[in-house]
């Protein structure tokens, strides 16, 4: 990323590009050259706010809008810090700079932030536009946010953001040397899809013990955030953490009973498909039960699929997919590559994991991945390729606010993408058999996720409603619910610690509390929408871009319904689908 990728969103700026016009916002309340360098040159423009006098309806409009674009630019300035950091964590000057942010900015932002909700809410005209649901939803995200705001809470905060930083730089820095050459965790893995049982076994213990370097550190680092965390929800006069994340994520159109009930239905049934799966691996290997690093490999001994050399091949194939599939949607990519808003192979000193970070003002998002050729960076670029088109079609909604996407609509942009994506990932393979593979190894991987979905949110259910646990209670419980959701077919026998420590590579632990249900969710609303897609295509296509356009300006069961589908989990629905699925993944064989 260039620094001078900046300069460009202070200024009116047109592309034309196919069917995608893009128009970068002009700012009309802050200055074309303001940055986000002094806590004095924003508290002006937020006491401004404050200090503005509404004595109408269109007063308050051109309010809101003003607070809107306050709202974008101190957002984008501080994704593009968090994006450099995470590209190279290694980089001092990008770490302090995102940490100013961090430690100076938002705690002196936070109370003025209240400041701007109460002044919001206390608006005359605020129930006339709730009549809006645009604004209905609006304004309730602001109550949420209005009712958890604890000014005792802000250096603990800020404390929590620090802490979890330093998640990604710890394992930003996990690396194995195999045969002479450093590789990356997501490198290293490519190896555990290796035919050769001896090669894989070689680096799973290379990888594990790398691992195991950093399990104290990573486990006193989580101990500390469990603390941190239950000390805000109290604060806020909440009974645990679990009940403070519940209200400061939105989760107005589902319960912590949803979320327990959704765990039932998984185990009821997606998990006897996924023994299914593991046991037809058992067989074709000849094995009573898989060792961990037989779990990767192609059952008829075939090398792991290699679609890609690098991240350029992979955007150019992408590119070509989304252009099938919908020409607007290779348009976003070619606009994301043309203004260089991606970073896509992986690399020593990177963070883990891979995102699309929406950027608000300059109206294209950002996608960051960890790309070393596997047919899992294929998926990870269509899911996070999802994410991006979901930014272009919302970005043109009135207030920064009815883009802020909740994540169960997030993840149904890009879940569906994975599915939608799939009848053209011949761009990739042109060995037909390949293409099979890869089919089948998307599906299998839907249906083998989902348990450890169930897995990592029930887990945060426990850690959070027992605080006081210890690290021992801790690994206790993980492996209890691992075996809950588990298949039983996987012989840990001698690695007893990387299995109860397994969690430490879940990122959304450690960085986003209870942020993994949304996953589950949208996983079954997206096999909803493939299944529609194969029934007909070109109104699936349309209900799913329709959806998507909405931003978050409708419930999240609105959206669904836009989408073609019902916001409904029951054991009804995830039967169908599982079956669905099931009879999929029978044409493989």
């Amino acid at each position: 990323m260039d620094e001078e990728n900046n300069s460009k969103y202070n200024s009116f700026k047109v592309v034309c590009l196919g069917d995608l016009f893009f128009i970068s916002i002009m700012r009309t309340f802050i200055a074309k050259d303001f940055t986000l360098d002094s806590w004095e040159e924003l508290e002006k423009y937020i006491q401004t706010l404050l200090n503005k006098e509404l004595s109408s309806k269109e007063d308050f409009l051109q309010w809101l809008k003003d607070k809107s674009e306050l709202d974008s630019v101190i957002e984008e300035d501080m994704a593009w810090r968090y994006i450099r950091m995470t590209i190279d964590t290694t980089n001092e000057d990008f770490t302090k700079r995102y940490q100013f942010v961090v430690s100076e900015i938002q705690p002196k932002l936070s109370p003025l932030s209240d400041l701007l909700n109460r002044k919001t809410i206390e608006q005359f005209w605020v129930t006339e536009l709730e009549t809006d649901e645009a604004y209905k939803i609006y304004f309730r995200g602001i109550r949420a946010a209005i009712e958890l705001h604890r000014d005792e809470n802000i250096p603990l905060e800020t404390e929590e953001s620090l802490l979890s930083q330093e998640y990604g730089a710890i394992v930003g820095k996990q690396t194995i040397v195999y045969n002479g050459e450093e590789l990356t965790m997501p490198k290293a893995a490519n190896f555990l899809k290796d035919p050769n049982s001896t090669i894989r076994e070689e680096v799973y213990r290379l990888i594990i013990e790398r691992r195991s370097e950093d399990s104290t550190m990573l486990n006193e680092l989580f101990s500390k955030l469990v603390q941190l965390r239950t000390q805000i929800a109290l604060n806020a006069g909440c009974s645990d953490f679990r009940d403070y994340k519940f209200k400061s994520l939105g989760r107005f159109d589902y319960s912590v009973s949803d979320c327990l009930a959704f765990h039932e239905s998984i185990e009821k049934h997606f998990l006897p498909i996924a023994k299914w799966i593991t046991q037809k691996q058992c067989d074709a290997m000849g094995k009573i039960m898989l060792k961990p690093w037989d779990t990767g490999v192609d059952p008829e001994g075939k090398p792991a699929l290699k679609p890609f050399k690098n991240g350029d091949e992979l955007l150019e194939k992408s590119t070509l997919i989304f252009d099938k599939l919908d020409p607007y949607f290779s348009d976003c990519l070619k606009q994301m590559k043309e203004g260089g808003f991606l970073d896509l192979d992986s690399k020593n000193g990177k963070a883990p994991g891979g995102y699309n970070y929406p950027l608000y003002e300059s109206g294209i998002p950002f996608i960051f991945m960890n790309a070393a050729g596997a047919q899992r960076d294929v998926v990870t670029m269509v899911h996070e390729g999802g994410h991006a088109v979901h930014s272009f079609l919302s970005r043109d909604l009135a207030l920064t606010g009815f883009k802020d996407l909740p994540s169960e609509v997030a993840e149904l942009a890009s879940m569906s993408m994975e599915l939608l994506t799939m009848d053209y990932w011949n761009e990739f393979y042109s060995n037909e058999d390949d293409l099979k593979r890869a089919k089948r190894e998307q599906l299998e991987g839907i249906i083998e996720v989902l348990p450890w979905i169930a897995i990592i949110d029930a887990f945060q259910h426990w850690i959070y409603t027992h605080p006081n646990h210890t690290i021992d209670e801790r690994s206790e419980e993980w492996l209890a619910i691992s075996k809950r959701f588990g298949t039983g077919l996987v012989d840990h026998t001698g690695f007893e610690e990387a299995k109860a420590n397994a969690w430490h590579k879940q990122l959304h632990i450690f960085e986003v509390p209870f942020y993994y249900i949304e996953y589950g969710i949208a996983q079954i609303g997206a096999l909803g929408v493939w299944k529609n897609y194969r029934n007909n295509s070109e109104k699936a296509l349309v209900d799913y871009k329709n959806a998507l356009k909405k931003g978050y300006t409708r419930s999240i069961p609105a959206i669904y319904q836009t989408a073609g589908l019902e916001f409904d989990f029951s054991e009804k629905v995830l039967k169908d689908l599982g079956g669905f699925v099931k009879n999929e993944l029978l044409q493989f064989d």
